[in-house]
C-alpha cells in the first residue's frame, strides 16, 4: 500500500492529564508515516513540558507556541498551515485512536479515491473507562444529510488535502468543525464513512462538547448565522439533529 505522510492536528489546552496518553495512541500506530502537530494554546499547565519531553523521543511530534489563548479553531489552523502532509487528520489532547486506526483509514481512503472519511467511535469516562457505546456511522453523508445529523466525530476525521484544497476552521468557540464539514461538503464532495470503531472519545465532565444545551443552541446559531437558512429550514433540520442526538444518547 502506498503510505502518504498524514499530519495529526492537535490542539492542546490544559491537557497535562490525558496528553501523554493521546500521544501515546499515535505513536502505538501500525501506519507509521505520520507527523502530529500539537499547538500549544498559551496552556498555563504542564502539557508543554509533556510535550517537549515526548518530542525529544521522536522527531515526528512537533509543537507550535501560539503567542496568546486564540481558541481551538485559530490553533487548529496555525496546525493545518504548519503541516506537511497530505493527508489532514484531527485528534484532540484528550482522545485515543485505536492502533489500526490511520492504516485501516488510509486505506479505506486510497482504495475508493475518496477525499473526506470517517469512522465510528467508541465513548469512555474521563478516567478512560470504557462505557460500550459505540457511535455508529453510516457509509456517507451528503450536505443535507449533515445539516440533520451531527454524526461525524472530529477525531475520526481524514482529509485529502490534495483533493479538497483550502482546510480552514472559522473562528467560532465551538461547532467549527461540524461548519468545517458543512463547508467542504457544500463544494460537491461526499463524506465516507468507515462503520468501525477506530477512536474513543473521552467524555470530559464541564467541557464545551459535554453541555447538550449549549451544544443545540450554537448548531441553532450555525444554521441560522452562518449557514443562512430560512427559519422553517432550521426547525426542520434542528428536528432531525434533536432526534439522532437523541438517538446516540
Amino acid at each position: 500500500m502506498n503510505t502518504p505522510l498524514v499530519s495529526i492536528i492537535t490542539p492542546v489546552y490544559n491537557a497535562e492529564k490525558f496528553i501523554e496518553e493521546t500521544i501515546d495512541s499515535v505513536l502505538n500506530q501500525t501506519y507509521s508515516n505520520w507527523e502530529m502537530i500539537l499547538i500549544n494554546d498559551q496552556s498555563p499547565d504542564n502539557s508543554k513540558d509533556i510535550i517537549l519531553s515526548m518530542a525529544k523521543q521522536d522527531s515526528r511530534i512537533r509543537l507550535i507556541d501560539l503567542d496568546e489563548n486564540s481558541g481551538a479553531a485559530i490553533a487548529r489552523n496555525k496546525g493545518i498551515d504548519a503541516s506537511n502532509g497530505q493527508f489532514i487528520a484531527f485528534l484532540d489532547s484528550d482522545d485515543l485512536w485505536h492502533p489500526q486506526k490511520l492504516e485501516k483509514q488510509i486505506e479505506f481512503l486510497l482504495q475508493n479515491d475518496y477525499a473526506f472519511s470517517f469512522t465510528s467511535y467508541e465513548l469512555m469516562e474521563e478516567n478512560g473507562t470504557k462505557t460500550g457505546k459505540t457511535v455508529n456511522v453510516p457509509s456517507k453523508m451528503e450536505y443535507e444529510d449533515l445539516l440533520r445529523n451531527t454524526i461525524i466525530g472530529c477525531l475520526t476525521v481524514i482529509l485529502d488535502k490534495n483533493k479538497i484544497g483550502e482546510i480552514k476552521m472559522v473562528d467560532i468557540r465551538t461547532r467549527q468543525d461540524f461548519v468545517l464539514w458543512l463547508n467542504i461538503l457544500k463544494r460537491g464532495f461526499t463524506a465516507y464513512g468507515l462503520n468501525e470503531p477506530l477512536a474513543y472519545y473521552r467524555k470530559v465532565e464541564g467541557s464545551i462538547s459535554s453541555n447538550k444545551v449549549k451544544a443545540a443552541k450554537r448548531n441553532w446559531q450555525v444554521y441560522r448565522e452562518i449557514e443562512k437558512l430560512s427559519f422553517f429550514k432550521s426547525v426542520r433540520v434542528f428536528l432531525g439533529y434533536a432526534y439522532n442526538g437523541w438517538k446516540k444518547s
